[in-house]
């Protein structure tokens, strides 16, 4: 499936907010918003008139960069929404919060949703005990989401496990240290997930 590859310091300055998708990098000086608070490109520095259409699509780009979804994944995701009850775009955002590799970022197994796709994909987690290597796998309340008993003398997956102890996850998640797992004791709330998007914008987009 293609993917963007590029510089992901560059979705960044192109969206003007710190979307984190290099992990602790972004948490440094070497951040490359910090440094080049401006988008990318030639005319990047030049002040421009943002229409109606530019915000939205810009939130709507904005949400697809920090799951880090394929568009027609993303129109998916949408249309799924649409049809559950409820307000549309807190439905999509919590589609989105439900992807396997959002939850193990979330429950601070991996440094960035980058890095949490991979070591999905890897086969490093299971769901419910049995192992499952698609980000994309939405979980439900009550899965129990945990690191693979032959994955545990990774030294990188014992340097996250440790991370993941002193962390904090959201309100909808549980982390039992001694046994490297997570729960998911409820559906996130609009109030619990701190992504940094205008989800409105989006519906308005799609609903032209």
């Amino acid at each position: 499936m293609a993917r963007y590859t590029g510089p992901q310091c560059r979705l960044c300055r192109r969206e003007g907010v710190k979307l984190y998708l290099k992990g602790d990098r972004c948490y440094t000086g070497k951040c490359a918003i910090d440094r080049r608070p401006y988008a990318p490109g030639a005319h990047g520095q030049a002040r421009r008139k943002i229409s109606e259409y530019g915000l939205q699509l810009r939130e709507k780009q904005k949400a697809r960069r920090i799951y880090g979804v394929l568009e027609t994944q993303f129109r998916n995701y949408f249309e799924r929404a649409e049809r559950q009850p409820g307000i549309t775009g807190e439905n999509l955002l919590r589609l989105l919060e439900r992807r396997l590799d959002n939850v193990v970022y979330r429950l601070g197994l991996a440094a960035s949703r980058m890095e949490a796709r991979q070591l999905v994909r890897h086969g490093h987690f299971t769901v419910n005990g049995r192992k499952v290597n698609i980000p994309s796998y939405l979980v439900r309340v009550g899965d129990v989401i945990a690191v693979r008993e032959k994955s545990k003398d990774s030294p990188r997956i014992k340097e996250l496990m440790e991370r993941a102890a002193d962390r904090t996850p959201p309100p909808w998640l549980e982390y039992d240290e001694s046994q490297a797992q997570g729960r998911v004791v409820a559906l996130p709330t609009r109030d619990q997930i701190d992504t940094p998007v205008q989800e409105h914008l989006i519906v308005e987009l799609y609903s032209k």
